[in-house]
């Protein structure tokens, strides 16, 4: 059953990571016929599209991408839903309604955050491999901007050591305390 678990957070995973991307990127106003914005689009516009048509006029013509935001909040619920399912095949189901929805909550939040905080790493990471391997790969500029309001406020405080930017490592470490407190 573990199995089961593991391809079930895989796929969620990814799915919720394509939708906060998408929003991560339209809130930079990167061009989304570049990558990653292809992948994320051909992963979530079967329900990214559908939920901006249903928003409030308000909503949709705002900044902020509400349609991909209610995109991973749905996903991570509904990734919920089926570990409560899952969970209960395999053991006892919750005692009560209130239970089962603190359940479902707890395990959408969860998967939301732990997404967030993974998938800022792998930007990173990515962002730092090729800044020493490839610098002038075609998708610098992308993780640039992508990765640059995240590492600013740290770039204000560490200094460079030896001509070398430590900030990427410095996020990194603080995003893997986020997961450690995450449990």
């Amino acid at each position: 059953m573990r199995i089961v678990f593991f391809l079930l957070e895989t796929l969620f995973f990814f799915l919720i990571a394509a939708a906060l991307l998408r929003a991560w990127m339209n809130q930079l106003r990167i061009r989304m016929t570049v990558q990653p914005g292809l992948f994320t689009i051909a992963l979530t516009d079967w329900l990214v599209g559908p939920l901006r048509r249903v928003l409030p006029r308000s909503l949709a013509q705002s900044r902020i991408d509400w349609g991909s935001l209610f995109a991973a909040l749905l996903l991570a619920l509904i990734y919920g839903v089926l570990w409560l399912l899952l969970a209960s095949s395999v053991s006892a189901a919750p005692a009560s309604a209130s239970a089962a929805i603190l359940t479902v909550l707890t395990m959408a939040l969860r998967i939301l955050v732990r997404t967030l905080l993974q998938g800022l790493m792998v930007l990173l990471l990515g962002y730092a491999i090729l800044s020493w391997v490839q610098p002038q790969a075609p998708v610098m500029g992308t993780l640039e901007r992508l990765c640059g309001p995240i590492l600013r406020p740290v770039r204000r405080i560490v200094p460079l050591v030896g001509g070398v930017d430590l900030s990427v490592l410095v996020v990194i470490i603080l995003l893997q305390v986020g997961l450690m407190l995450l449990g």
